[in-house]
């Protein structure tokens, strides 16, 4: 095994020799191999970067960003040039978010290691950091930053240019006061610690001191019961807040003399404040805690649609990656478009377009590999089958050799779909099937598919100078493959045919605009539906920028397949994640019983209890700049948005701050009515004023209304990639009240 300690001889070693910096490949493709210059920063937590050719601009990357590191040919990249370069040579980095991964071929082996082992003994020991040691390396890294001439002091002009880069815009005598308090030694500099001194003074919470202070008997420190008076009358706790309140005490208290005597000092209650536990969503969620035995038909199920796509629908990328990054996020249906390839090897890519090629074979490797690796339920793999007898023989002996025990062909008849738990680790195909020969005698299916309707919606349209998805297909398909198939792809006629005739593992897909009419014309024979059988629903053909619907929408009838453009960030990705970062990110969501029942009809508009839900914005706190321009300071607003149902869908906003992303104070009331709270999904959103042309987007975070907790609370926001921008957060005061 991979040692990954940073203190042994080994450890020593990898990094020095990361330090001392070495001349790495990067590879792009077969023909894209260029030498570029690597080393680990002083700082142990930055990867600085340049060309050959370049003489002293550096670019870098956080070793924070980096998700995974894979030894040896495990990218198309890598697996291209493998003739060429040996396994243990090349290592790839995996970085969170949506940017795109870094192949790389070291001189030799032991280079290679060095940063395989020291990346991920790195990797390691930022992920063990608490709350208060990740603090302070944020502290430092602002020190190391503002001492521009490395003597381990910052003069005043140094930490005037660090306010700026900090995002916070102060009077010079303000700042100026502020420094001298800091600079106990007279030195007209700030050492470290001082700097650290500094640091506090400029991040000191009024606004969580006033509230510390209602509650502290003493006014210096809460006691037990003071605390566990705070828990019950503003976080709402009820039985057992008096134990919590100790627990909090042990755990964020950082005085041991304070802890001693059961008590939290105003920085102790900073630190809860700010913890997992202090933050807005509910930790009771966050782990599996639904009941997974019901039918499969009973679940919101996370949606991938053309998950081979890395990029747009007509000329971007085909890539196995774009897989493995889906399933990565607790995707539990993706697609496989299959086509005759060339040599006999069915290949999957957008027919009728220019997205590249890759290997059928290839891509259920990588789903056998990575099938269960976030969540252990079952996976749906949705196939378009376009490929001749000949190919699909091929398709069926992949599908089965591959993917071998984890396969399920076992299509027992039987009144209702069976549930996640009784499918754990098991992968589901979806596509066209036939029961028996006498159904089909001639194994002829009419392909009834996603590019056939994609044809309707693009009519007109096409970018090329020949129209695309012209076709209908009519194809054989072979028994080999048919038995496979478990979700069987039919034709939707109509609610009345589907609700008499229709067999559970039965499934319909429907275009965006299709759903969207169904829901108006028939809502609540749509509803019905979707209690029995599920749905699959795909963006519009004319999506061909890979842009993607609102969700919510369908999720509002019960769809429980809604597949989305998982490459493409923005509201309704965000929406995805929201909807799905609870139950243990299973990839896997209960319904609300309301969309479960079949003999009680939902109907949205008929709900007379509803829940007033009031927000109180208080603060934001180091909110990311948008423009890394060293005088460029965000001028931020808080946007509230509801989604649901019709009645809840609203949104409102603060008033900006100017020149203000480190410390600004809102204390802005936003208020809602929510009727439908099983259904609705809040998401704050940060912004960048900008008078003149639209917002900048700062940060988001999307929450399930029934996962909120009430109270004092923080928001840590995410990127538009949905990745963390720790410690950027806002601090908010909610209160849900039941009519």
């Amino acid at each position: 095994a991979i040692s990954r300690s940073l203190t042994g001889e080994q450890g020593h070693q990898n990094l020095e020799a990361m330090k001392a910096g070495m001349f790495l490949r990067k590879v792009k493709s077969r023909t894209w191999k260029r030498q570029r210059h690597y080393k680990l920063q002083e700082d142990c937590k930055t990867i600085a970067y340049k060309s050959s050719w370049a003489i002293n601009s550096y670019s870098t990357f956080s070793i924070s960003d980096v998700e995974a590191v894979r030894a040896g040919h495990q990218s198309e990249a890598l697996l291209s040039v493998a003739d060429e370069f040996p396994a243990d040579r090349c290592f790839t980095l995996v970085f969170r978010g949506r940017r795109g991964n870094l192949d790389l071929v070291a001189e030799s082996t032991k280079e290679a290691q060095a940063w395989i082992q020291g990346i991920g003994a790195l990797m390691e020991n930022m992920e063990n950091m608490d709350e208060s040691t990740k603090l302070d390396q944020w502290i430092s890294d602002w020190f190391s930053k503002a001492d521009l001439n490395k003597d381990g002091r910052i003069n005043f002009k140094e930490a005037k240019k660090l306010l700026k880069m900090m995002n916070v815009d102060m009077n010079e005598e303000h700042a100026s006061s502020l420094f001298k308090m800091a600079d106990k030694s007279k030195s007209e500099t700030l050492e470290d610690q001082e700097f650290v001194e500094f640091y506090k003074m400029l991040t000191e919470r009024a606004e969580v001191l006033d509230l510390f202070q209602d509650y502290s008997s003493d006014g210096q420190s809460l006691s037990q019961c003071d605390l566990e008076e705070f828990l019950r009358e503003e976080q709402l706790e009820g039985e057992g807040s008096y134990e919590h309140a100790l627990q909090l005490i042990d755990r964020y208290e950082p005085s041991d003399t304070a802890r001693m005597n059961h008590m939290m000092s105003v920085d102790g209650f900073l630190m809860y404040l700010t913890s997992p536990e202090g933050s807005i969503f509910n930790p009771e969620r966050q782990d599996l805690f639904q009941d997974m035995s019901q039918p499969l038909a009973h679940y919101y199920i996370s949606s991938s649609h053309n998950t081979y796509l890395m990029e747009d629908q007509l000329k971007g990328p085909s890539s196995v990656e774009a897989y493995i990054q889906a399933l990565k996020r607790g995707c539990r249906c993706v697609e496989v478009d299959c086509w005759n390839g060339s040599n006999g090897e069915p290949v999957v890519y957008h027919g009728h377009t220019l997205t590249s090629k890759i290997l059928l074979k290839d891509v259920i490797t990588t789903i056998a590999n990575y099938a269960f690796k976030a969540s252990e339920y079952p996976l749906i793999v949705s196939i378009e089958n376009h490929c001749s007898i000949e190919q699909q023989e091929v398709m069926a002996r992949y599908f089965r050799d591959i993917l071998g025990d984890m396969l399920l062909t076992n299509t027992a008849d039987s009144s209702e779909l069976p549930s996640p738990e009784a499918l754990k680790r098991k992968i589901l195909l979806k596509g066209k099937k036939f029961e028996n020969e006498s159904e089909n005698p001639t194994g002829e299916v009419s392909d009834e598919d996603e590019a056939a309707e994609m044809n309707k919606d693009r009519k007109g349209q096409s970018v090329f100078s020949t129209p695309l998805f012209n076709i209908v297909f009519d194809c054989l398909l072979l028994p080999h493959l048919s038995d496979l198939i478990f979700c069987k792809s039919v034709h939707f006629h109509s609610f009345e045919h589907s609700r008499t005739s229709a067999k559970p593992n039965e499934m319909s897909s429907f275009s965006e605009s299709k759903a969207r009419k169904y829901s108006k014309e028939a809502g609540s024979d749509f509803v019905l539906h979707n209690t029995r059988q599920l749905t699959r629903v795909y963006p519009s053909g004319m999506r061909t920028d890979s842009s993607n619907y609102c969700p919510v929408d369908m999720w509002n009838m019960g769809c429980q397949i809604v597949a989305l453009n998982f490459q493409t960030a923005g509201m309704e990705m965000d929406l995805n994640d929201g909807l799905f970062t609870q139950n243990g990110c299973s990839g896997y969501i209960l319904k609300p019983e309301i969309l479960c029942k079949r003999e009680r009809l939902f109907n949205p508009e008929k709900r007379d209890d509803y829940h007033p839900l009031l927000f109180y914005v208080i603060s934001g706190q180091q909110l990311p700049k948008v423009k890394q321009k060293a005088w460029f300071i965000v001028d931020p607003l808080v946007r509230v948005e509801i989604f649901g149902v019709p009645l809840d869908q609203a949104k409102q906003e603060t008033k900006h701050i100017d020149n203000n992303g480190f410390n600004p104070l809102w204390n802005e009331t936003l208020q809602f009515t929510i009727h439908t709270p099983e259904l609705a999904l809040v998401r704050f959103v940060v912004e960048d004023y900008d008078k003149a042309s639209r917002n900048d987007f700062i940060g988001q975070y999307t929450i399930p209304f029934t996962s909120i907790q009430p109270g004092y609370r923080h928001v840590h926001l995410l990127s538009k990639d949905g990745t963390s921008i720790h410690p950027s957060s806002i601090y908010v005061h909610i209160k849900i009240t039941e009519q």
